[in-house]
């Protein structure tokens, strides 16, 4: 009997780990940000070399951004409201590939590979992983996760005292050592994205998830193109 309670606890198990490690390469609930947001700008990072570890990432053949159809549309409510505040969106992140993360893994366990050491000044190459800066997966390959941040109408800069995919304190959304004027403009940004529907987390400014995703539990793998 102990036996077949053990049996079935590991058949179980591996249920719930297939599950959870679901892969898809469907792409019909999903569509550029473009064709739902007009005026929004992009520097699609891994598409060029100007990432941490220097070169194009896998899965990334074309400077667009996806998402699926519902934080699309959560995200056009945050535009707007940030229109109306006088900003634009500038993306530089959103749906990723699981061949991307896993090229970033790849790129981590490369110990002849330094990178771009600019975006990762005080850690060393493997804090990276060990540090949770980056994951084996990641929210961005779901497709409801955006990196962003904002600019003025006529495309000027915005100054939220940090830059995109900077591994270091200084990338916390509440990190005490900023302007006042840094401070607003972090808060303006964030606001707007709570407001329709994202949460933040406790390490990057830029980084929104839908609260309400609507595939929890499975991993894209399509390419960008």
């Amino acid at each position: 009997m102990k036996k077949i309670f053990l049996l079935l606890f590991i058949f179980f198990s591996f249920v719930q780990v297939s599950l959870a490690d679901q892969i898809s390469c469907d792409k019909s609930d999903f569509a550029p940000v473009s064709s739902v947001i007009y005026d929004a700008a992009y520097d699609i990072r891994y598409y060029s070399a100007n990432n941490f570890t220097g070169n194009r990432i896998k899965g990334y053949n074309a400077p667009v951004a996806y998402m699926t159809k519902e934080a699309l549309k959560a995200l056009s409510v945050a535009a707007e409201d940030l229109r109306k505040q006088g900003y634009r969106l500038l993306i530089w992140d959103t749906y990723r590939p699981q061949k991307a993360v896993t090229n970033f893994v790849e790129w981590i366990n490369n110990p002849n590979d330094e990178g771009d050491k600019s975006f990762y000044p005080k850690l060393q190459k493997s804090d990276l992983l060990a540090g949770n800066y980056i994951a084996e997966k990641s929210g961005h390959t779901r497709g409801s996760t955006i990196d962003l941040t904002i600019i003025k109408k006529d495309g000027s800069f915005v100054d939220m005292g940090g830059t995109f995919d900077l591994f270091s304190e200084i990338s916390h959304p509440n990190y005490k050592k900023l302007t006042r004027a840094q401070k607003k403009n972090r808060k303006i940004l964030h606001n707007a994205m709570v407001k329709a529907g994202f949460k933040g987390i406790d390490s990057e400014w830029w980084h929104f998830t839908l609260k309400n995703e609507p595939y929890t539990d499975t991993y894209f793998d399509f390419d960008v193109e």
